[in-house]
């Protein structure tokens, strides 16, 4: 029994940490890839609300822990209203605007799931622990991976790219939609997504040997493009065996592995590299 809740406390422990990454590294260098001065507000604004999200995730459940994250959650609401705000784009330019504005929404969708779990509340009916890592994934696949697909048409424009735009937005939508109907449309999700992300990977890799100013930044987008082909394969394995019992990873073996990877690996070197490579989107 000491175990088994060591292993669910040291598991809480990983997510949280893979989250404050997210809030804190990921979140605000993305937005600095955008061009569009009109982010401005949010680019602002968005360290006091990453802030309050992370010291929310360590405190007990309950009223402090819910209003902190009601802080963030009001911080991504500012986002998601800049996406709303952002104008009209020409139809060339519809796949790179589907894939930043998943990106924008997908903190208020991570920020909903915070709430929820902080104040103890089973959110259309979830177990805390899925709430928790639905607030880890939409900072990665919702926010990260979306807004970096985005930017492969501007700096790969081409069929690939476009297509690379749309899919990591429509597997991010349909493992969202597995959550509330079936594993099987949570497995067609995943396969969507990472054919998406594999097409990131590929133009990524391609622009880190061809495109690269520098050794540093072809390091960092060559690791992120390795890094998230294997990762998704993680993945696709955990979905195929949610979805007809074959032996599968388990959570917390995802979350050590897929989710640290994704994380560290794919996120962080790649907004990094990219900010360095002077891409925007």
């Amino acid at each position: 029994m000491n175990t088994f809740k060591e292993g669910v406390i040291a598991m809480r422990v990983l997510v949280n940490l893979l989250i404050s990454v997210g809030m804190l590294i990921v979140v605000p260098a993305g937005l600095r890839l955008l061009a569009d001065p009109g982010a401005g507000l949010a680019r602002r604004l968005w360290p006091f609300g990453a802030a309050a999200g992370v010291v929310s995730l360590w405190l007990p459940r309950g009223s402090v822990a819910t209003a902190l994250a009601t802080g963030y959650a009001i911080t991504a609401a500012v986002l998601c209203a800049y996406a709303i705000s952002r104008p009209a784009r020409p139809r060339s330019e519809w796949p790179a605007e589907a894939a930043v504005l998943t990106a924008l929404i997908g903190p208020a969708v991570a920020a909903s799931a915070l709430v929820a779990e902080r104040s103890g509340y089973h959110l259309f009916g979830f177990e805390l622990g899925v709430l928790s890592l639905t607030v880890a994934h939409f900072h990665f696949a919702g926010f990260a991976a979306a807004l970096i697909a985005g930017l492969q048409t501007r700096v790969r424009p081409g069929p690939a790219a476009d297509a690379a735009a749309l899919t990591v937005p429509a597997g991010t939508l349909l493992v969202l939609l597995g959550y509330f109907t079936a594993e099987w449309v949570e497995l067609a999700g995943a396969l969507v997504l990472t054919a998406g992300m594999w097409a990131v990977g590929w133009l990524t890799w391609r622009h880190a040997r061809t495109g690269a100013p520098d050794r540093l930044t072809a390091a960092l987008l060559g690791g992120s493009a390795l890094v998230l082909a294997g990762s998704m394969v993680l993945a696709v394995a955990w979905a195929l065996g949610e979805a007809t019992g074959l032996p599968h990873p388990s959570l917390a073996w995802m979350a050590a592995t897929h989710g640290v990877a994704n994380a560290l690996g794919f996120a962080v070197c790649g907004m990094v590299g990219w900010r360095r490579a002077g891409a925007m989107v």
